[in-house]
């Protein structure tokens, strides 16, 4: 059964009790021992599978370098055995923190991996590098790393379900901060007490504005909830020793939801698991054939559907207009509806690019596919016909779209829309899709095989054979995990291809 927490802001006077703010409600789902399902247990597998892979394939990229560095520039803590950093040797560790900051740099930087939509964004598996690194330093086992995971999932998407961050201009890792937290107190073990003032901490340290996803998007895009798991490790460690943070952080009248949300007279209703109740959002989370923002990948399918059907429709001479009607969010953030002209410019970083579907849907019209480096590359955007087809490609907020976004239904919620291609013969192409062919309700829904296909289309180039099956061996086993084999669940690079790659220098 699932219950409804009603959020509102309180005056300082009103002396809200632990008991009914958010972060301790957090707390209580973070110590409550119900066991998880098996169907779940085998999700986590597959998001473990899909974060490695996607985390192989940016090894060489700058920003996951950068990080990377970073965290090699860090000494183990003297608090337990360290933690493993993706690409290098299992025996060269970093602090939980630092390797945590790797890691999600390395898993968030081609925007390839899960998501959840609802009022707001989130990338649920941004959950697992903190946890798991977490996991590694303190000599956790697979069951206790599982029961983790499976709390992170259900924290970040019951505050997505109910709380918007995009509207009053918030990143959306501030619900990531949070979930996080509690997801390493699960894993720990912690007191409610202890794990109610991380998440508090850890709420409070990770609220910044959308300018990271707005406009020339930097590097930064991947570093943002990588920081927040970053946070989430400290604001624990802070925690465990005995230390308090702002309270009530959500309800306060100098807090979040007065000061960064809806304001004083807001409420929500935030949907969370009753006492006893298994930890199951994770099911409701989907991921990514492709290299870009979620709300793109439908439309990469239907792209390539009318690549064969209609290839004329990818040729610019012969198209007078490309009009995507399609949801609120869809249209104001990675639309024509954002009023950002670098959504049409050849020479945009790839992170705008991937945030631009006036972009994606030209490139994926025209060649019938999609890659995650080759439909990115300076050359592609800037192809002289591209140029010319991605000039004529719009966006229209349609209200039958934006609200089978927001439905609470799966067989109803939506995240495509209907493309209208007006020719300059005066004829009109229309076709529609609702979901992306990898969702559950498309036309091919992603199961285990495909996790494990898309980790070996990935790893292939910078992992030996047998690295490959030595990770895929071992997750596959998780819940069963030793602590020593907790440790060894990472991807090691081929010889040479971290020497490769950037080495920047700093400050550490």
């Amino acid at each position: 059964m699932t219950i409804t927490h009603h959020l509102r802001v309180h005056r300082s006077d009103e002396q809200l009790a632990r008991e009914g703010q958010l972060a301790w409600r957090i707390a209580e789902i973070a110590t409550d021992p119900v066991d998880v399902e098996p169907e779940v247990v085998d999700m986590i597998i597959n998001r473990f599978i899909d974060n490695a892979a996607v985390a192989a394939a940016s090894l060489t990229r700058a920003p996951v370098s950068a990080a990377r560095q970073q965290a090699l520039d860090h000494a183990v803590s003297i608090g337990g055995s360290g933690a493993t950093i993706f690409g290098c040797a299992i025996e060269r560790r970093s602090s939980p923190e630092w390797a945590a900051w790797a890691n999600g740099v390395a898993v968030r930087e081609l925007d390839y991996h899960d998501t959840f939509l609802a009022a707001d964004y989130s990338h649920p598996g941004d959950n697992i590098p903190p946890i798991l690194a977490v996991a590694q330093h303190v000599g956790s086992d697979g069951a206790a790393l599982v029961r983790g995971v499976a709390t992170g999932y259900e924290i970040q998407i019951d505050l997505v379900k109910a709380i918007c961050l995009h509207e009053h201009k918030i990143d959306h890792v501030a619900h990531l901060g949070p979930s996080a937290a509690a997801g390493i107190g699960t894993m720990l073990g912690l007191d409610t007490e202890t794990i109610y003032q991380a998440v508090g901490q850890a709420l409070h340290t990770t609220t910044a504005t959308r300018q990271s996803r707005k406009g020339e998007i930097s590097t930064w895009k991947a570093h943002a909830p990588a920081f927040a798991g970053k946070m989430a490790v400290e604001a624990v460690d802070r925690a465990m020793r005995g230390e308090t943070s702002p309270s009530p952080i959500y309800e306060g009248e100098d807090g979040v939801i007065a000061w960064m949300l809806d304001g004083p007279d807001a409420a929500y209703e935030v949907p969370l698991p009753a006492g006893g109740e298994p930890k199951r959002a994770i099911l409701d989370s989907y991921t990514k054939e492709h290299s870009a923002e979620y709300q793109a990948q439908a439309w990469i399918d239907l792209a390539r559907k009318l690549h064969t059907e209609r290839p004329d429709a990818g040729d610019p001479a012969k198209v007078e207009s490309i009009v995507l009607h399609t949801s609120h969010h869809t249209h104001y953030v990675i639309g024509s509806g954002s009023g950002d002209p670098q959504k049409y410019d050849p020479t945009a970083s790839r992170e705008t690019l991937d945030h631009s579907i006036p972009y994606i849907f030209t490139v994926a019209l025209q060649d019938g596919a999609w890659h995650h480096v080759d439909s990115y590359t300076p050359e592609r955007a800037g192809r002289e016909d591209t140029v010319a087809l991605w000039h004529k490609v719009t966006t229209a907020e349609d209200a039958e779209w934006t609200r089978r976004y927001h439905s609470t239904d799966p067989a109803e919620k939506a995240f495509g829309g209907r493309v209208v291609i007006r020719f300059t013969d005066g004829t009109e192409l229309v076709d529609e899709i609702a979901v992306a062919d990898a969702h559950p309700l498309g036309a091919r829904p992603f199961a285990r095989e495909d996790y494990i296909r898309k980790f070996r289309l990935l790893a292939e180039p910078v992992l030996a054979a047998h690295q490959i099956e030595r990770f895929l061996e071992l997750v596959q086993r998780l819940p069963e995990l030793t602590p020593a084999e907790v440790a060894q669940l990472t991807i090691v690079a081929k010889m040479g291809v971290l020497a490769g790659a950037p080495a920047p220098k700093g400050l550490f």
